[in-house]
């Protein structure tokens, strides 16, 4: 992304909208920050992203006094199973028929557009897993869109749905492009960053990675001249100061995604596939057809490593394991599946024994720093 580049008067009235404490202050302060945000191009996905928020909190306010009026919908979908991924698509994609053979809800199906109003959520089996799949309105429209990208941004994944009979690399091209525009980036990064504000401490820089050509110094200047005084600032991988700006201003958020190309049952299927495959920049594609069925076993592989999780299996002394998994990040230790169980549990934890099919032996004594992997049982002595 070029630089921002923002002048004094505009970086004072991005510190405002910080200071706000309510969703119509923060409004009014977003309002006042793009009318001060240069017209250029290295500041079109500031402007673009800042639209989104301003979209949103409108949204958000009018929720809030239907819900006084006593009564309303909302777009809030609370999470269930191992994950929620959301199902999103242009209008007539087949998000409806892909969640109705994929789970347990019935949305309504139909030729017409933008036919689902309200996000609807339905269970999907994997294994020993459920992954929760949520139908969300379709994407084209700024204030369609802005609920839609706030369901995207809290989910834990995505499901980028595209049509192949109907130029499915324009569809996919166009959601990304929407979805960098909301502060939502999908796959990995080159470098990925969050900015926790704090209140005291000043700004402090932990690298997992590597700043190109800057330096902690200049991240801390360059914060500071935003009004952001306390902060820690968590570097994955090689990231510029341009790139340590754009996560201050736009809030990124990266969510892990796998393109579903439906209606595979077209004349055109087959060529349109390929190009989609080109263009799939890396994501892992599932090609299916919601008339002649869904492989569900297919797309819940694809969620699970696209999510990169693992499943662990606890079990107390003397008794089997846990059907049910904890579903934690891969890398996770004896101590991060401790800490999820019970904290007092990690308070006390003196080592564990673990299960797996690639120790030598097992059961094996571990301590706390011992790497899980998927599928490794453990019992926890406290």
């Amino acid at each position: 992304m070029p630089p921002v580049n923002l002048p004094p008067q505009a970086r004072a009235k991005w510190a405002k909208t910080l200071e706000a404490r309510t969703p119509e202050e923060k409004l009014k302060a977003l309002q006042e920050f793009l009318s001060s945000i240069p017209d250029h191009k290295g500041s079109a996905k500031l402007r673009a992203h800042v639209k989104h928020q301003i979209a949103v909190l409108r949204r958000l306010i009018e929720e809030q006094r239907a819900r006084r009026r006593g009564g309303g919908p909302s777009f809030a979908v609370e999470k269930e199973g191992a994950a929620q991924v959301v199902l999103l698509g242009w209008p007539n994609s087949g998000k409806s028929s892909l969640l109705r053979a994929l789970t347990n809800a019935k949305p309504e199906v139909s030729e017409q557009p933008y036919m689902t109003q309200l996000p609807v959520p339905g269970m999907m089996p994997y294994q020993d897993l459920k992954f929760q799949l949520v139908e969300a309105p379709s994407l084209r429209g700024l204030e369609r869109d802005a609920a839609t990208l706030s369901l995207a941004r809290n989910a834990d994944a995505l499901a980028l749905v595209v049509d192949l009979s109907s130029d499915p690399v324009a569809q996919l091209e166009s959601m990304l492009e929407e979805l960098r525009d909301a502060g939502i980036v999908v796959g990995r990064p080159k470098a990925r960053i969050e900015v926790e504000r704090q209140t005291t401490g000043g700004v402090r820089v932990a690298l997992m990675g590597a700043l190109l050509g800057c330096s902690e110094r200049d991240v801390a200047e360059l914060l500071a001249g935003y009004g952001v005084r306390h902060a820690l600032v968590k570097i994955w991988g090689e990231a510029t100061l341009d790139d340590v700006e754009d996560a201050l201003l736009r809030k990124l958020v990266y969510k892990p995604a796998v393109v579903v190309a439906n209606k595979l049952d077209a004349l055109s299927a087959g060529e349109a596939l390929r190009k989609l495959e080109e263009a799939s920049q890396g994501l892992a594609l599932v090609a299916t057809s919601a008339k002649q069925g869904v492989d569900a076993i297919q797309l819940g592989e694809a969620v699970f490593k696209a999510l990169d999780v693992i499943r662990v299996y606890t079990k107390a002394p003397g008794e089997p394991p846990s059907k049910e998994p904890l579903v934690v990040r891969r890398g996770s230790t004896v101590m991060d599946v401790a800490e999820r169980v019970h904290k007092q549990l990690a308070r006390r934890l003196k080592y564990a024994k673990v299960w797996s099919s690639r120790l030598p032996f097992s059961p094996q004594r571990v301590g706390a720093s011992f790497i899980l992997e998927d599928g490794d049982v453990v019992e926890l002595r406290a």
